[in-house]
């Protein structure tokens, strides 16, 4: 039992990686119906980001390692993510709106293996050392309770749940209780009408890949805190697993990207305590073919109509 509810511990932690960086699938496909395949290295860029701020930004705090740092470091990747969404969005996507589907949806896949190529390019192909934002240390919570014994949770593990959760607040704010978010939902709704109440498309399109990036970018932080290995194709495991946890809780909506990720992570965890590392990956997707073949529109998802 005490394995069990570590194993859950990990794939908590994992999940939220993964729900931070759906949630840029699912918001892009809400509102433009297509998938984003680059979002996955949007997470890659804010990881280097990171990585390239980090430093400067702890030495100009002067307080080392530091919950300070930090959290400008994950302020200024979020805010570098954002920006690169929305130039992605301007220079890529926004000339072929107009287009057939299949067309933005090869562009997303070449815009995809551009930035992997041109990470490795730029930042080289080797992996690198992610700085020491905070000083990780075990929590070690003593449980006495039939044959449980003490549960082991990292300082990282408690900051990436955190943070998970209060990005995913401030996300349900925006999308609730704003004028942006409220363009957003009657975007996703009805495209038309929308535009004929006076809605800028682009600059809710632009918006809502801007939110998405940062999102990634926030997801790109947190990862490397937990485990300070990056390297410019990181972003590709990441980014199939958090477009299974879309699939899987039901694309488009923001509740199913959650659930989606926290299911993912929590699958991995379980498969790697109990079977085998082996199995992680095969397993994760194995769930995104049954999922297609046995409820296509996801957990939380709804079947939508297309009239002919």
């Amino acid at each position: 039992m005490t394995e069990f509810l570590q194993q859950l511990v990990n794939g908590l932690a994992q999940g939220g990686i993964y729900a931070l960086i759906a949630l840029g699938y699912t918001m892009v496909y809400g509102v433009l119906r297509f998938i984003n395949f680059a979002q996955g290295d949007v997470f890659m860029l804010g990881a280097f980001a990171g990585f390239y701020l980090g430093p400067t930004i702890l030495r100009i705090t002067g307080s080392g390692p530091s919950y300070l740092g930090a959290a400008l470091v994950l302020i200024a990747a979020m805010a570098t993510c954002g920006l690169i969404g929305v130039v992605i969005e301007r220079l890529c996507y926004r000339p072929l709106r107009s287009r057939p589907r299949i067309t933005v949806l090869i562009t997303a896949i070449g815009v995809s293996l551009l930035l992997e190529n041109a990470g490795q390019l730029v930042f080289g192909a080797d992996p690198k050392s992610f700085p020491e934002l905070i000083t990780d240390r075990a929590l070690e919570f003593p449980v006495s309770w039939g044959s449980l014994s003490a549960l082991t949770i990292t300082l990282s593990q408690v900051l990436v749940v955190g943070v998970t959760l209060a990005l995913l607040l401030i996300l349900r704010q925006i999308v609730r209780h704003t004028r942006i978010g409220l363009a957003m939902r009657a975007l996703s709704l009805n495209p038309t009408a929308a535009q004929l109440c006076g809605i800028n498309l682009d600059r809710v399109i632009a918006f809502t890949f801007g939110l998405g990036s940062a999102l990634a970018g926030a997801a790109g932080i947190l990862i490397s805190i937990q485990q300070p290995s990056i390297d410019p194709l990181m972003g590709i495991n990441a980014g199939m697993k958090a477009f299974v946890a879309a699939v899987l809780g039901g694309v488009g909506n923001l509740s199913g990207a959650v659930l989606g990720g926290m299911l993912i992570g929590l699958t991995e965890a379980l498969v790697v305590g109990y079977l085998s590392p082996t199995y992680r990956d095969p397993i994760v997707f194995a769930v995104l073919i049954l999922i297609l073949l046995f409820r296509p529109s996801g957990l939380l998802g709804r079947t939508e109509r297309e009239k002919v």
